[in-house]
């Protein structure tokens, strides 16, 4: 029976398979892609990736069923969360300029099947998001017209009560998607100039909703007769900062478009400010007119902002509204359709997707069956399928990239920095050296002595302190910390600090609820878990990390991306079970895909070192007096003529 059980060794390499990650070139804007995207382009293309239908249906449900007029601060507070899984992925994007979003950054940091499982969500989350944006575009559209196109389709074609599919076809809803299709397979300049225009009108049309808003505003909507400011409390307020997080899903199309920005070094972290900073605006200022308009207690959730000019004697304006709805929701159909293709591109170009989706037009430079084959999936999705079911899909997928790409920000910040060491030299050979200053305690070889005898002497040198390493300064205090390698304990600690919000977020939704959970151990669990997660971002934060670097940086590592995770890991525990018994399903599926395809076709297996053949070479090991540090090695596939091999592989002293 034993001789079945796989062996240490096994088990070992195959850990190492799945948690490798992924090489960077040296030259990283060197891409396929045409790189012609302005920091305005990126600016509008978040935009319109978050200002899309909930600006015109959102601000009415939150400010009438949860929050009252304190909708505005519950804005405020996802706005502030939502900059700290923003400012991680300005970071990323402008260090790792490569397409590929959550799925690139998990790779380059945390390991290879984590980032798979995130692209793998992220494509359901993109498929789901476009096809019920279509749909909701096609029911606002129909609704203009008093449903004529329902009714319509329900006559002559049928409806159906079936589990999982619509009522009827929406044939209008598939046909918007192909046409959107279409238009992004002409290239990224094509796709950002129709994001302008449809842009430039939702903005037009937000600015009409303020300027006549506030002409009409009653302050006395806000007064206690109508219930006041705040009519459901702290609770309403921070039960609508977790519904209106979701509004601001969308930022994360500029880190997916860096490898088509010229200068994504200062154009990504800069687009995801002015877009997020935009959003955030419209939102806040479009909740405070609505709610001072009329009074939040008679609010039309479906279409809050037509029915308030409506009520107030301008009915003309509804048209207008409603123009900007639905270009609204075009550009975050075309956001959608613009990022989805380009995660696959980056799976497909890494080997762990089905490489026909890595073809690159050579014309339009855009991934161009990807484009086709996931509008299509996506058209079918929003022509038979009932999506209500399947739209919370949309929150957990999103709240793990965020929670993964937070947590690599960390992992990343305390590695040090790594470069390609199996980039053909210039000699076709590749370069001997694989990392840019290896980690103590290892082998390090040098093919001349008299050229690295001085890094002998650095190895020496405490003062010297490399990212990942323990500073100085508590050095007396933990110094059994200093036998790891550098990275290797924030590595720990990073899961220590995830298994430890994991277990104070599940106190805090389930505690009281679920688990019913007496006062004292409520408590107690509370402060334990409190002190672990304390303690992990303190041990982290013990260590050097990365600095100098030319690129921006997101301030307080390791605090703001430890909030994030928390918050995150928060909010996805408040969704439903049947939402994470449909996660794990998905998951499953994902699983299968790796296993059978994606880790025997990953492109790391083909950057496995080869052996060189050296003459000589000097190996230094990582303690001892320098005499007993340095040996003369001979190869033994070349054994010296006329020496026996004892000597050939023993230390001369």
């Amino acid at each position: 029976m034993a001789r079945w059980l796989p062996r240490s060794a096994d088990l070992t390499r195959f850990c190492q398979k799945l948690n490798r990650v992924k090489t960077l070139e040296d030259d990283m804007m060197e891409t396929s892609f045409n790189r012609c995207l302005s920091t305005i382009d990126l600016t509008l293309l978040g935009i319109g990736g978050m200002v899309g239908s909930g600006l015109y249906v959102l601000t009415g449900t939150v400010a009438k069923e949860i929050a009252g007029p304190a909708v505005i601060v519950s804005f405020i507070i996802a706005g502030f969360a939502s900059l700290l899984a923003a400012l991680c992925y300005a970071e990323f994007g402008a260090r790792v300029p490569k397409t590929g979003s959550a799925y690139m950054f998990t790779y380059v940091s945390v390991g290879e099947i984590w980032a798979f499982l995130i692209g793998w969500n992220v494509l359901l989350e993109y498929m789901i998001g476009g096809a019920a944006v279509a749909r909701a575009w096609s029911g606002y559209l129909d609704s203009i017209f008093n449903h004529k196109i329902k009714n319509f389709t329900e006559t002559h074609v049928g409806a159906w009560q079936v589990p999982f599919l619509a009522r009827y076809p929406d044939f209008l809803a598939a046909a918007i998607l192909l046409v959107a299709t279409a238009f992004i397979s002409f290239g990224a300049k094509v796709s950002s100039w129709l994001n302008h225009v449809f842009s430039a009108i939702s903005m037009g049309v937000i600015l009409f909703i303020l300027i006549m808003g506030f002409v009409l505003a009653q302050p006395k909507n806000w007064s206690a007769q109508e219930g006041g400011f705040a009519p459901y409390g702290l609770s309403g307020i921070m039960a609508g900062t977790a519904t209106c997080f979701y509004a601001f899903v969308g930022f994360d199309v500029i880190a997916a478009s860096s490898e088509e920005a010229r200068n994504p070094q200062r154009a990504v972290p800069r687009a995801i400010a002015f877009s997020l900073g935009l959003a955030t605006g419209a939102y806040i200022l479009v909740s405070v007119v609505l709610t001072l308009m009329v009074p939040w207690h008679t609010l039309d959730p479906e279409s809050a902002l037509a029915d308030a000019f409506y009520r107030r004697g301008y009915a003309w304006a509804g048209f207008l509204v409603a123009a900007g709805s639905i270009c609204a929701m075009n550009t975050v159909l075309l956001s959608n359709l613009f990022s989805l293709p380009r995660i696959v591109y980056a799976m497909a170009e890494d080997g762990l997707f089905f490489q026909v989706f890595s073809r690159v037009h050579p014309c339009t430079q855009v991934p161009v069956v990807g484009i086709v084959v996931f509008g299509l999936l996506m058209a079918l999705l929003a022509l038979v399928f009932d999506l209500e079911a399947l739209v919370q899909f949309l929150s957990i997928g999103t709240l793990l990239a965020y929670t993964f790409v937070a947590a690599s920000i960390i992992v990343l910040r305390f590695q040090q920095q790594k470069v390609d060491a199996r980039v053909p030299a210039p000699g076709g050979r590749p370069s001997p050296e694989a990392h840019e200053g290896p980690s103590a305690g290892e082998l390090k070889e040098y093919e001349s002595f008299s050229d690295k005898l001085q890094l002998v002497d650095r190895d020496k040198d405490k003062e010297h302190r490399e990212p990942g390493q323990l500073k100085a300064a508590f050095e007396p205090y933990l110094e059994f910390l200093s036998d790891f390698y550098p990275g290797e304990v924030v590595t720990v600690a990073v899961v220590t600090l995830m298994v430890s919000a994991i277990c104070l977020c599940s106190i805090l939704v389930f505690g009281n609820t679920h688990l019913h959970l007496p006062t004292w151990s409520y408590s107690l669990l509370l402060v334990l878990f409190s002190l672990g997660f304390l303690l992990s971002l303190l041990l982290i934060w013990a260590h050097e990390q990365q600095h100098g670097t030319q690129t921006f940086q997101i301030p307080l590592v390791p605090l703001s991306p430890a909030l994030s995770i928390l918050l995150n890991i928060y909010l996805m525990l408040k969704l439903s079970y049947m939402t994470w018994l449909r996660f794990a399903v998905w998951l499953l599926l994902g699983l299968l895909v790796y296993f059978g395809y994606g880790i025997w076709h990953s492109k790391e297996n083909l950057r496995e070192p080869r052996p060189q053949s050296v003459s000589a070479r000097y190996v230094v090991f990582p303690s001892g007096s320098l005499e007993e540090r340095v040996q003369a090695v001979q190869p033994s596939s070349q054994p010296t003529a006329g020496l026996p091999d004892t000597d050939t592989n023993n230390c001369k002293r």
